[in-house]
């Protein structure tokens, strides 16, 4: 097949929106193009937030059918899907899809957690599934839901990329690398962990069989053909399906020494690693050992991501205030460097709403100033967030055996350059970044390579990124102490994730 014809379609779903992105990808090219974005908007119906993933599905056939019109005789190689972990929707044994999915941000969960280590000890369950604790996890969530209708009548739960794939194809599966995020698979075996499951009483047989990055997961069924313009046979490839793997994926490093920042709404930050943490000292730090494409793990800590900042201009607009954001930073990069931070991974900034008031409490209650202005508490939240990246690099490192000489940054948070010069300062490393698309090129390159497109492994594919791909990268500047300083007044407290009450705290990235 000549190579301008190998175009692939990402479908790429995030917490505020969707897109469908078209790769064109060669051994000595790799581009993208935007076929179509459309919002995400949750909808609280009868006190429970739920996705409203019927307008995200058609949003989807929207971006397949935009897809089909850019491309040679409307036909593309094939189609992969990423989004959010931890979802999922209930099935009816005919497929009728039984109840809207619930949003990980919906409060249903609360007292779940009790409920679980009654069960089975946060260490045993640690040591049996490498993650973390989030109080939104998909054993959560089932855990909560356990004595509702939908649960009792179902017949398949499928998480929220296998969902979308089996209404484009009529196929189920379980892509593994998000699988990993439900807390019910083992990453040694990289496999469903019976005695998690026994010991909670979720039932695995709800889950379609598990599929690896590259299976094949069906191909497109006739009304979605006709929906989207798009030719008989047209497959859809498993790919890193957790938006986090393929982005991880995306990391155009050179050399096997780097950490990653996956950012957006949350920051993703840790190694990639050939097997997974499982000691304590990595349970009681509160890392994450979720599964990446070709065997490895994404060793990584959940921090509360640019949603601190997205929430609090969200709340200054509600109020009447209008702030540009660029205009924001530039005031921010000119504020009072580390006169205030907080711990951004503290759960009490998961909820959306009245942020800034937040962050002046948290300011309050550890004797630092409070914040008076936009601008100053903009410049909290990114030295806050850059202090917790380089706490999450510096424990990831020291708990791994691993030395990092580089950090990454991808997804949006690129283009936030006061936080990657932030980031760089705070680490005391070079940082790299870009791309800013990396979970759609992640997911690109995956169909690639299955496709034959490319050949090669994850260096292979980092090496074409690399080459093709537009970076920048920051050097550290300033004075490194004032971070220790600024992490000292934080102190025992910046534990991410200890105000859950386990001494544990992803998203499903956006």
């Amino acid at each position: 097949m000549p190579t301008t014809e190998h175009r692939f379609a990402a479908v790429d779903l995030g917490a505020s929106s969707g897109r469908v992105i078209v790769g064109e990808v060669a051994p000595d090219r790799l581009t993208l193009h935007e076929a179509h974005r459309f919002p995400n908007r949750p909808t609280r119906v009868l006190g429970t937030l739920h996705w409203n993933i019927l307008s995200l599905y058609q949003g989807v056939l929207e971006g397949l059918n935009a897809a089909a019109a850019h491309t040679a005789h409307n036909r593309l190689t094939s189609i992969g899907i990423d989004t959010w972990a931890v979802d999922y929707g209930l099935l009816a044994a005919d497929g009728t899809l039984l109840a809207n999915p619930v949003h990980y941000r919906d409060t249903r969960t609360t007292g779940a957690a009790e409920r679980v280590a009654a069960a089975i000890p946060p260490p045993a369950l640690y040591a049996a599934t490498g993650l973390q604790h989030l109080p939104f996890n998909t054993i959560y969530q089932l855990v909560a839901a356990r004595a509702t209708p939908a649960l009792a009548a179902a017949h398949r739960l499928l998480l929220i990329p296998d969902l979308i794939a089996y209404w484009l194809t009529g196929e189920a599966g379980t892509e593994l690398t998000n699988a990993s995020t439900t807390q019910l698979i083992d990453p040694r075996t990289r496999s469903w962990s019976t005695q998690v499951a026994d010991a909670l009483g979720i039932d695995l047989s709800l889950f379609p069989p598990l599929r690896n990055p590259g299976s094949p997961a069906g191909h497109l069924l006739p009304d979605v053909l006709a929906a989207t313009g798009l030719p008989h046979p047209t497959p859809v490839t498993a790919v890193g399906s957790h938006d986090t793997a393929s982005a991880v994926v995306g990391v155009p490093a050179t050399t096997p020494d780097f950490a990653y920042i996956a950012t957006g709404t949350w920051s993703l930050a840790g190694l990639e690693l050939d097997a997974p943490v499982l000691t304590e000292a990595s349970r009681a730090a509160n890392f994450t050992n979720e599964l990446g494409v070709d065997g490895t793990v994404r060793y990584l800590r959940n921090i509360m991501g640019l949603w601190m900042l997205q929430e609090c201009l969200r709340t200054w607009e509600s109020t009447g205030g209008e702030h540009h954001l660029p205009t924001l930073l530039e005031a921010a990069a000119e504020a009072t460097p580390l006169r205030s931070v907080v711990d951004a991974g503290d759960p009490a900034f998961i909820a959306p709403d009245h942020m800034p008031d937040r962050i002046a409490d948290a300011c309050r209650r550890t004797g630092q100033p409070v914040p008076r202005t936009p601008a100053e508490t903009t410049r909290c939240v990114l030295d806050s967030l850059a202090l917790a990246h380089r706490r999450a690099i510096e424990d990831a490192a020291r708990l791994s055996g691993r030395t990092v000489r580089t950090v990454h940054i991808v997804g949006g948070g690129v283009h936030n350059t006061l936080l990657c010069q932030l980031t760089a300062d705070a680490c005391g490393l070079p940082v790299v970044a870009g791309p800013a698309e990396a979970a759609a090129l992640g997911n690109v390159l995956v169909q690639a390579r299955t496709a034959g497109a490319i050949t090669g492994g994850l260096t292979d594919l980092r090496a074409l990124l690399h080459s093709t791909q537009p970076l920048r990268q920051y050097e550290p500047t300033g004075d490194h102490s004032a971070w220790d300083r600024a992490a000292a007044r934080l102190g025992d407290a910046q534990v991410t994730g200890a105000a859950t009450g386990q001494g544990d705290e992803e998203e499903p990235c956006a």
